[in-house]
């Protein structure tokens, strides 16, 4: 109960309870001294009400707005960046106190895997999330981290819904690209980025609904002893510990990308069309679209809530409704639905 609801129950009830008596004792020889003791012990109920009220815990969540970052941010060195995690993981206390169901920790794989190859890598650690993107070649394609606990059911079936939404982002691309009028080299440029985008999402539907070697990321959740013995495994590039991770929710984890080896950064997509210079006209080049990303997706380089995706968003009225989101981060890489 807080201060205030018991102040006013002080007023209601022991208030006019003391007040009635002092009038009845204030008509004796001892109202002299009823009315100052009656007063005193009102203010010392007030008093000790308050004091305790300060002991009231605040009804909330106390870590609203606080975001954790587990990974490589943009810009610094992988090579750097597995050695210290390596160093953190062989740290790690074998008897470090958890919340006794283990610590979290990002795996960064050193090439994308299927569904059933990644779960022979994991092992029998206990998964929450893995993190994917389609390998097309000099091309910014999208970063999806899926929600998944048993492999590789779980991402063979989200696969087939990230697929799906993919087709419907290739034909509104498609869509886009056709209502685009005007022979000027803005609305040339415009109709390129959105013919571009519809390839990149055909190409991701076709790859995804396959079962492709899309994966090259998962955060897992296990004993020290087990975090190491999936670091000692073949196909796996580093395992980063995060003991300070309480909600996955509120958690980017940024993996590097099986292909950089040495500075985290988005990769460059060698079929976009070059800006040109904007001249009078309703569609400036620097609305262009980036294709591989969705309206949901964010910019980044590689990451687990990601790696690289395009430096800006095609406008897509496309989006997942399933436990697929795009990984989202400041960085380049993708990020961590609000898992």
């Amino acid at each position: 109960m807080r201060a205030g609801d018991l102040l006013r129950q002080l007023d209601q009830q022991l208030l006019p309870r003391l007040l009635a008596a002092a009038g009845r004792l204030g008509q004796g020889p001892a109202r002299p001294r009823v009315l100052p003791t009656a007063a005193l012990l009102s203010c010392a109920a007030v008093l000790l009400t308050a004091v305790w009220a300060t002991d009231d815990r605040p009804v909330g969540d106390r870590t609203v707005g606080e975001v954790t970052r587990v990974g490589v941010a943009a810009g610094d060195s992988i090579p750097g960046y597995v050695q210290a995690a390596a160093a953190d993981l062989a740290a790690l206390p074998t008897t470090a106190p958890t919340s006794g169901d283990g610590t979290y920790a990002l795996v960064s794989l050193s090439a994308y895997l299927t569904p059933q190859r990644a779960a022979t890598v994991l092992g029998d650690v206990p998964v929450a999330a893995v993190f994917g993107r389609v390998p097309l070649p000099d091309r910014q394609t999208e970063i999806v981290r899926i929600a998944a606990q048993r492999l590789p059911d779980d991402v063979v079936a989200a696969m087939g819904e990230v697929a799906a939404r993919k087709d419907r982002e290739a034909a509104d691309y498609r869509a886009r690209a056709a209502a685009v009028t005007g022979g000027g080299p803005e609305e040339r440029e415009l109709r390129e980025w959105y013919v571009s985008g519809a390839q990149v999402a055909a190409a991701e539907a076709t790859a995804y609904r396959t079962g492709c070697s899309c994966l090259y990321a998962a955060v897992v959740r296990a004993e020290p002893v087990a975090l190491r013995r999936v670091a000692s495994r073949p196909g796996v590039r580093v395992v980063d510990p995060a003991p300070e991770v309480r909600r996955l929710d509120r958690t980017v984890f940024t993996p590097p990308l099986p292909e950089q080896e040495e500075v985290a950064s988005p990769p460059t997509d060698a079929a976009l069309p070059a800006p040109v210079a904007p001249t009078a006209g309703p569609v400036p080049s620097s609305t262009a679209p980036t294709p591989g990303a969705t309206a949901t997706s964010a910019p980044a380089p590689p990451v687990i809530n990601s790696s690289p995706v395009p430096s800006a968003a095609p406008s897509s009225p496309a989006t997942s409704q399933s436990p697929v989101t795009s990984a989202d981060s400041s960085d380049g890489r993708s990020p961590e639905p609000s898992s």
